[in-house]
């Protein structure tokens, strides 16, 4: 029972100190999402979105799915913005076919449409596939989808794809030779904090296209071998291995770096 005179002085229900509910539920989230991920197995495959990277041996450890440095894994903090990522990606598929696109994201029995090659071993998945539309380009074209902070999104509206995201540029140079979408893909970055789009057409780089290629055979045949590929630098401190810009262009901090530097050359 509730006093509602104030005054009097009088209290029949003695308050309690409410639960800390916003540090309660987000470790109950970050516990899920990092279960999810501990769930899922590793890709066994030399995947095509990685192939830009600079470093040919942090591509070798992700395709032979060798653990991670200790405290390496995503945070949940990453994985929420990956699926964010995601969803933005179904909200700007969704504007498009508004608009009047007839675009393709999976084939009718759900999968994504995407290209295996050298057994299996190198794949890649599309965002989607471009039919016919109300905007005058080529067709059908490629449609890749990203979703964007802030300042990266700005660099890349600045730079151009290219420029500002050279493995972003890499994966669908591979996704136009193998899945033989020569015309230029479409491009669209979703801005996470604005909702803008910004779209560019990629004319088709089959020099690219071939150099990346290139790269996923030869980690696969060293793999084969048990060799290990070359490093990118010559130092544990780069910005390769320990993340950061260089170059005008950013690098995740290498999630295999401790192990790489205790390994021989």
């Amino acid at each position: 029972m509730i006093d509602l005179n104030h005054g009097s002085g009088a209290q029949y229900v003695q308050t309690r100190a409410l639960p800390d509910i916003n540090s309660a539920l987000g470790a109950a989230v970050d516990a899920g999402l990092s279960a999810r991920q501990q769930d899922e197995p590793p890709r066994s495959y030399v995947s095509s979105s990685g192939l830009g990277r600079a470093c040919l041996r942090q591509i070798q450890y992700d395709y032979l799915a060798v653990p991670k440095d200790e405290g390496q894994d995503f945070a949940p903090k990453t994985l929420r913005i990956f699926e964010a990522g995601h969803r933005g990606e179904d909200m700007v598929a969704s504007w498009l076919r508004l608009a009047g696109f007839d675009l393709r994201t999976e084939r009718p029995d759900g999968r994504q449409f995407g290209f295996t090659a050298l057994d299996g071993r190198f794949r890649g998945h599309i965002d989607g596939c471009l039919v016919s539309g109300p905007v005058a380009m080529a067709y059908p074209a490629l449609w890749e989808s990203k979703a964007l902070g802030a300042s990266s999104w700005k660099d890349t509206v600045k730079r151009g794809v290219t420029i500002a995201k050279p493995v972003y540029a890499a994966q669908i140079a591979l996704y136009q030779a193998y899945m033989d979408l020569p015309h230029p893909a479409l491009f669209t970055a979703l801005n996470r904090d604005t909702q803008e789009i910004y779209a560019e057409l990629m004319p088709f780089d089959p020099a690219l296209a071939q150099r990346m290629s290139d790269r996923a055979v030869e980690v696969v045949r060293a793999s084969d071998a048990q060799e290990m590929l070359p490093r990118a630098v010559a130092e544990p401190t780069s910005v390769v291995c320990k993340g950061g810009m260089a170059g005008g262009h950013w690098h995740p901090p290498c999630a295999w770096a401790q192990r790489c530097w205790r390994a021989r050359p």
